[in-house]
């Protein structure tokens, strides 16, 4: 077959471009593929990046953290505790040999074999299931309370990253702001209409932001890896920062008729409580007689020097058993050590009660508090700009004064950064009282 050259040409944005020899058309087209595919990577990450939000890490955070799925391990070996409990004990088999064989009217007995089963009081064995299920779902409810923790956790660590990348923003603006100043102090320093002593001012202070900016930069990474970590992840995973956080006025008592009803470890301690009470029970009836059926065989040789009917013939016999448990010492400490474990269940859960109450009273102080202090930083903030506006002016119509645009400008930073922090520590304040209220997401 003859070589063909292929030649077609097209355009892009203006320029044209023709290409006749295949291998490079062939080249060409690998490249442009690779390209797309890449480009399209690199959206698609860039897209999951953007799109997590708390909740996802949350999400993320319930499936891959080890000390949860050791909490969820330790439910699912409390689950086998159930079948260990309600079963019949194994049945008794034995053999024995008659070295000496004992002479019977029909013959000498050679071996015997022994099967009994034993059998609780009745009810036994289901007091000791039930005690076992409910002391794993008590370990079910330890587990949604981890996991609520973990979620707390998970904001607490978040927002503290969130405050930090504010306070990197606000202090680059701050930077630019004072750069901005050096050069307005040093062209009228030069122009005879200002002081020397202006642009030094504003050099100590650009020198001062700059290493402020450098020290917040490096704080960035300890966060993350906090972050990381309670999400397992590789420490240099990067979080995706929400653009802004808002507030929402919350209604008074706010998930307060949650607060005892739905929290995980009051269930817990009722479902222990009642796991005491089952166990009393089990305890109870383990004191009373257990019985057991069985069977022995006797194996009987034939006698050699007699004819008779039954020669020889193997012996059957069904038993009965029966204990008697007149050591009665440990079965009345177990039934004690019951009823004690049941006041002592109900002891911790009026104080987790206590100190629920008191928990919320101050989590919700703390979010009215914040949002007090965040209405205030907002209009300290406007009158901190309008006044450095008037200030600037009048340093630029009369060159004096400058120190106090400094001091006004300083002023600012210090209402951002603060207001800043007030609006993390409201996020954690509502992730805490979510956490104490036990919200489900």
């Amino acid at each position: 077959m003859k070589n063909r050259n292929w030649k077609f040409e097209f355009s892009v944005k203006g320029w044209r471009l023709g290409i006749e020899d295949w291998k490079f058309r062939s080249w060409y087209k690998k490249f442009l593929i690779s390209i797309f595919q890449l480009l399209t990577s690199i959206f698609l990450l860039t897209s999951n990046l953007h799109a997590q939000t708390i909740d996802d890490y949350f999400k993320i955070a319930s499936e891959n953290n080890p000390e949860l799925k050791a909490k969820h391990k330790e439910f699912e070996a409390a689950l086998q505790r159930v079948s260990q409990v309600n079963t019949l004990p194994d049945p008794t088999f034995s053999f024995g040999y008659f070295i000496s064989p004992v002479e019977t009217r029909v013959g000498p007995q050679q071996a015997r074999f022994s099967l009994t089963q034993m059998f609780p009081w009745f009810g036994a064995l289901k007091a000791q299931g039930d005690a076992a299920a409910l002391m794993a779902e008590a370990k079910f409810q330890l587990f949604m309370d981890a996991r609520n923790k973990l979620y707390f956790k998970v904001a607490a660590a978040f927002y503290p990253l969130y405050e930090l990348n504010d306070w990197i923003k606000i202090e680059a603006e701050n930077i630019s702001i004072l750069e901005s100043y050096k050069t307005i102090t040093t062209k009228k320093f030069e122009n005879g209409n200002g002081s020397m002593v202006d642009v030094l001012r504003v050099d100590i202070m650009l020198k001062d932001a700059q290493t402020n900016l450098k020290i917040l930069k490096e704080k960035e990474k300890p966060l993350i890896t906090i972050f990381n970590k309670l999400l397992n992840q590789p420490e240099n995973e990067p979080v995706v920062m929400v653009d802004s956080l808002k507030t929402e006025s919350l209604p008074e008592n706010f998930r307060k008729d949650s607060l005892l009803a739905a929290n995980p470890t009051l269930k817990a301690l009722d479902l222990k409580l009642e796991a005491s009470k089952a166990t009393e029970l089990a305890t109870h009836k383990q004191g009373l007689p257990k019985f057991g059926i069985g069977l022995d065989y006797v194996m009987v040789g034939k006698r050699s020097d007699v004819t008779m009917p039954d020669n020889g013939k193997d012996v059957i016999m069904p038993m009965v058993t029966m204990t008697i448990p007149i050591f009665r010492g440990k079965y009345n400490a177990s039934v004690k050590e019951a009823q004690l474990m049941q006041e002592s269940y109900a002891y911790q859960k009026e104080e987790m009660t206590n100190n629920l109450l008191s928990n919320y009273e101050m989590v919700w102080f703390e979010i009215q508090q914040q949002q007090q202090l965040l209405e205030l930083y907002e209009q300290q903030i406007q009158t901190a700009e309008q006044s450095l506006s008037l200030l600037f002016t009048s340093y630029g119509n009369s060159g004096k004064e400058f120190e106090e645009v400094l001091r006004m400008q300083q002023q600012l930073l210090k209402y951002q950064k603060i207001r800043a922090t007030a609006l993390t520590q409201y996020q954690i304040a509502v992730a805490k009282i979510n956490y104490i209220t036990s919200k489900t997401y």
